[in-house]
């Protein structure tokens, strides 16, 4: 059976990439044609609509697309989650150089951060930051990241940039910083764009961030698709296999960037940064889609005023399927 999956470029599409490239997707009888995307929002409607048949999806939007929060109407559902982490906040060395935080802790930033953000309003020059979407866990963070030094949300702008445009956005001076997977953020700071301020895992620790998203009328081909991108991202997390899959994800038809680059977003390796909670996580210990992990979301949206306070209560057993997750793992 061929499918078509959407994904936009980032590391942790690594998943499905590894799928199609590694065979694990046929050894399920599929054949996967995989599109990069240029931006959540194309993805989005492109899944609702029935172009795509699954996709690597930010795991807020999943929920918001089925939820009819956001885009087309669509029958969505969440039977594996890809990926936690491997999110940052970049800043561009200007702004950096004018908050001049006290030290590099996450709380010295946000409050030189605040500091920054305040004085520039004041000045009728509001700081924008870019998010790669809405409804993500890019534009939650931001707001974490404000709250964690005192700072009011609203005084600072925020724009959707596609995280594959988000260096050249800095560049140009459209904006102030931005919230983006890996590798933009390290991407920024080898060309001199910027500087990475705060990693995601330090303001909201192993928050569910990619998922497999699909449509509910694969129905039989589900089971083998979760299957067939649960063993690639049990590949994609065994450290053994990080060189060969850093060389696959640096290829010219999936991210076209520099090995170094991209091997920062990885524990182990040589070029990758210190520190807990920093990594993007695959494998078994990320897979089932947990609803704690949707309620959570749910939470941030209502935090986010994206919806209002008790709304869709419950709701998130529609689309995280746990059950559909253990059904296609439970002999891998």
């Amino acid at each position: 059976m061929r499918l078509q999956l959407g994904y936009v470029p980032l590391c942790d599409a690594a998943p499905l990439i590894a799928a199609h490239e590694l065979g694990f997707a046929r050894a399920e009888g599929l054949d996967l044609d995989l599109t990069a995307e240029p931006s959540w929002a194309t993805l989005r409607d492109r899944l609702a609509l029935g172009h795509l048949d699954g996709a690597h999806m930010l795991a807020p939007l999943a929920l918001a697309s089925r939820l009819a929060l956001s885009g087309p109407p669509s029958d969505l559902i969440v039977p594996l989650q890809l990926s936690v982490n491997g999110n940052a906040i970049t800043l561009s060395c200007g702004l950096w150089a004018a908050m001049d935080p006290a030290s590099e802790e996450p709380t010295d930033v946000a409050r030189a951060f605040a500091r920054a953000a305040e004085e520039r309003a004041r000045a009728g020059r509001p700081l924008t930051l870019g998010t790669v979407h809405p409804f993500s866990c890019h534009s939650y963070q931001l707001r974490l990241f404000a709250e964690a030094g005192g700072l009011d949300p609203a005084t600072f702008r925020t724009v959707v940039v596609p995280p594959q445009y988000s260096v050249e956005t800095l560049a140009r001076g459209l904006v102030d910083g931005f919230c983006a997977g890996a590798p933009w953020n390290d991407v920024a700071v080898a060309a001199g764009h910027g500087r990475i301020a705060v990693q995601g895992g330090a303001l909201a620790p192993d928050a569910p961030e990619k998922v497999l998203a699909v449509s509910e009328r694969l129905d039989g081909a589900i089971l083998p698709l979760v299957r067939a991108v649960a063993r690639a991202g049990r590949w994609c997390g065994d450290p053994e296999n990080r060189a060969e899959l850093i060389h696959r994800l640096a290829r010219r038809g999936y991210l076209d960037l520099d090995a170094a680059l991209l091997g920062r977003a990885f524990a182990g390796d040589p070029n990758a940064r210190s520190g807990p909670g920093l990594f993007l996580r695959f494998g078994a210990s990320v897979e089932e889609p947990r609803l704690e992990d949707a309620e959570w979301l749910m939470a941030q949206m209502r935090a986010a005023q994206q919806v209002r306070s008790g709304a869709l209560e419950g709701s998130a057993a529609t689309v995280y399927r746990p059950d559909l997750y253990r059904a296609a793992a439970s002999d891998l």
